[in-house]
């Protein structure tokens, strides 16, 4: 097994931003939370954003922003308010309906949905290739490499993993869009996405043999949340201060619903297991100052999360949603549909309340004593909120 190689404390450095996976959902939730990183001067003072699906879609959108508005380290973003309503108009389509009507079309019958994505993603959120994005913040989309089993990376300088390795080559040609794609193609609605890599230019790769050499000839990749639903991996071995807004919600209790339903569970739990694990290190991480359980001292943070609320951070903090509402809000469906303005309002109010008491108490370095300005106060009343989420937890099919 190769070890992993842990930065000493004094090499750490910059401030790493994780955007996990969770369809629109999450999309939208962490759309609240940079609103507010931005009035905190904290978004442009990043250096490296790591994102997983519905993360990744939003890191799209703020790459194309960066790129087309270069921001200036603590100050606000000059084009923030173009990028929410880019934001906006993407999460309120219904993107698998569209993907799923244009692959009837004999036009598109050679695209994979998941392929369809990528180029509706290329129409609404950016036409860039990675080679445009930024040099700082370095943005991270993570995807999972279906033949090794690891988490695949698409950045400004490489494409690849530390199995199949890496690949510098192409990086002009290879849309932020499909990067944002592959990362975000949830099974089983979309299958595999190639990694328009050419397998000859990986190197440095740690699998070895003739089976590793056959599986690089055709690497696909699928949802990065089936490895890494919280998009840690590229960031808590090496930044000094690492910020983690997930979306993913709780795992849901299930009744016996008989064997075909059981047979989603096993993987569901499995799934739940690793997450629980990767989240019990870093809160564990983050109260001790080191680096996992029985790792190098160097790492402070914080996390927010759908599931959770103002007070559970601070007692005396009466302001946000309460709990009940905030696990409403946790179990909005994470599919690609339309989402409504109240769900809309809802998400992104919770974010940036909740990314903003996370790091007052746990990274109060960072913070600034800027006015909250929450961004749809209308929203704030528990009532209207609980009426626009009736439903919300449903998934769709078309």
């Amino acid at each position: 097994m190769t070890a992993v190689a842990v930065a000493p404390p004094a090499e750490r450095a910059g401030i790493g931003l994780a955007l996990s996976g969770g369809g629109f959902r999450a999309t939208l939730f962490h759309l609240g939370a940079l609103r507010r990183l931005d009035e905190l001067g904290i978004l442009t003072r990043l250096t490296a954003i790591s994102s997983v699906s519905g993360g990744s879609i939003m890191a799209a959108a703020l790459a194309d922003a960066m790129i087309t508005a270069p921001p200036q380290p603590g100050q606000r973003m000059a084009n923030l308010e173009a990028m929410i309503a880019r934001v906006h108009d993407l999460t309120s389509c219904n993107l698998h309906r569209r993907v799923l009507l244009e692959r009837i079309e004999p036009t598109n019958w050679h695209n994979t949905l998941a392929e369809l994505v990528a180029k509706e993603l290329t129409k609404r959120v950016t036409d860039k290739p990675l080679s445009a994005l930024p040099a700082s913040p370095n943005f991270i989309f993570c995807a999972t490499d279906m033949a090794f089993g690891v988490s695949w990376e698409y950045t400004r300088t490489r494409a690849g993993d530390y199995q199949a390795g890496y690949s510098s080559q192409s990086l002009g040609t290879i849309p932020i869009a499909h990067a944002a794609a592959a990362s975000a193609c949830f099974p089983p609605l979309f299958e595999p996405i190639e990694t328009m890599v050419d397998p000859n230019a990986l190197t440095a790769g740690a699998a070895a043999g003739s089976d590793a050499d056959l599986c690089r000839t055709r690497i696909r990749l699928t949802d990065g949340g089936v490895y890494d639903n919280m998009g840690l991996e590229p960031l808590w071995k090496n930044v000094k201060t690492l910020l983690v807004s997930d979306a993913g919600g709780d795992f849901e209790y299930s009744a016996d619903r008989g064997t075909i339903a059981d047979i989603k569970r096993y993987p569901d739990i499995v799934g739940n297991q690793a997450r629980a694990l990767r989240k019990r290190w870093l809160m564990a991480s983050f109260a001790s100052g080191s680096v996992g359980p029985g790792g190098a001292p160097g790492l402070e943070g914080t996390y927010w999360a759908t599931e959770d609320w103002r007070a559970k951070y601070d007692p005396q903090d009466t302001s946000g949603y309460s709990a009940p509402v905030a696990e409403l809000i946790s179990r909005i469906r994470t599919d690609l549909d339309v989402f409504s303005p109240g769900e809309t309002a809802a998400l992104e109010n919770h974010g940036y309340l909740m990314a903003d008491v996370a790091i007052k108490v746990w990274v109060p370095s960072l913070y600034a004593a800027v006015p909250l300005r929450v961004p749809y106060p209308e929203f704030m009343d528990e009532a209207k909120v609980r009426a626009a989420l009736k439903g919300s937890e449903r998934q769709r099919l078309l």
